[in-house]
């Protein structure tokens, strides 16, 4: 199978502090691939460089055969990204949202009623396509976003902590939708989770990646082998240790990655 993801040396600094150090590894066509890590390992600088709002400082990145520094409008075209805050704009309609990532991406506008009615009949938003997002629950902004995601047919969806603060119920449909989409359309899935049973039951593959190096990749069974655990979270700890992590660097906020994005 062929690697949609390929990252080769790939090192990030800010001034003296390196958050990412020399980390190599590759996410193949239509695989769910977990990145987990403590907070401040190095996850959110990760992406910010896979998805064209941060620069490397040393190493490669080939995204659908594009490299993100030299081709970033065509690496943008080839994935679509949940960021773990919302993005949406809540003074329009769930259907509006969708209809203006339409625009921006270039959908044609005939392909584009039909995929927006396709997504939200998919995410059971049909309905409520009319409504102002700002009266949507959490679990609907997030089945919204992830609608939103796969709108343009991404060869990639970046989900950052995608159901992070949903309820058991609201997560188990999240996965259940994307779980699908990555089954019917094959697009490739790259998510980050604080939740390891969420890892563990839906991805292919994981890479574990803790003060911005990776120590540690394959599948949740042979990890679990690795460290001699029955679950992947012991796992986890056996692997990053117990003490309780802070964010060491916050280069942005969130929101501000959401901001970046759009522009």
């Amino acid at each position: 199978m062929d690697n949609i993801i390929e990252i080769k040396n790939l090192t990030k600094k800010f001034k003296d502090f390196t958050a990412v150090d020399d980390i190599s590894f590759n996410v193949k066509k239509g695989e769910i691939f977990a990145f987990l890590g403590p907070n401040g390992a190095g996850k959110t600088t990760t992406i910010k460089m896979l998805t064209t709002l941060t620069n490397p400082t040393f190493g490669e990145i080939i995204i659908n055969k594009f490299d993100p520094t030299k081709n970033s409008d065509k690496v943008r075209s080839s994935f679509g990204i949940v960021f773990q805050d919302p993005s949406l704009d809540d003074d329009l309609t769930a259907y509006e949202n969708l209809d203006m990532h339409g625009m921006l991406y270039k959908v044609g506008w005939k392909e584009r009623k039909k995929r927006i009615k396709q997504l939200l009949e998919f995410v059971e938003l049909w309905d409520r396509r009319k409504d102002l997002v700002k009266h949507f629950s959490g679990g609907m902004k997030r089945r919204l976003e992830i609608a939103r995601g796969f709108l343009h047919h991404p060869k990639v969806l970046f989900l950052d902590e995608p159901t992070i603060g949903l309820d058991p119920q609201t997560r188990n449909h999240i996965w259940t939708y994307l779980k699908k989409m990555n089954e019917e359309e094959g697009t490739t899935v790259f998510l980050t989770t604080h939740y390891m049973e969420e890892a563990d039951k839906v991805s292919d593959r994981i890479a574990i990646i803790d003060h911005g190096k990776i120590v540690a990749q394959g599948t949740s069974k042979e990890l679990k082998e690795q460290t001699h655990k029955d679950s992947l979270e012991d796992a986890f700890l056996a692997l990053t240790g117990k003490e309780i992590r802070e964010e060491k660097v916050k280069n942005q906020a969130m929101s501000g990655r959401a901001r970046a994005w759009r522009r």
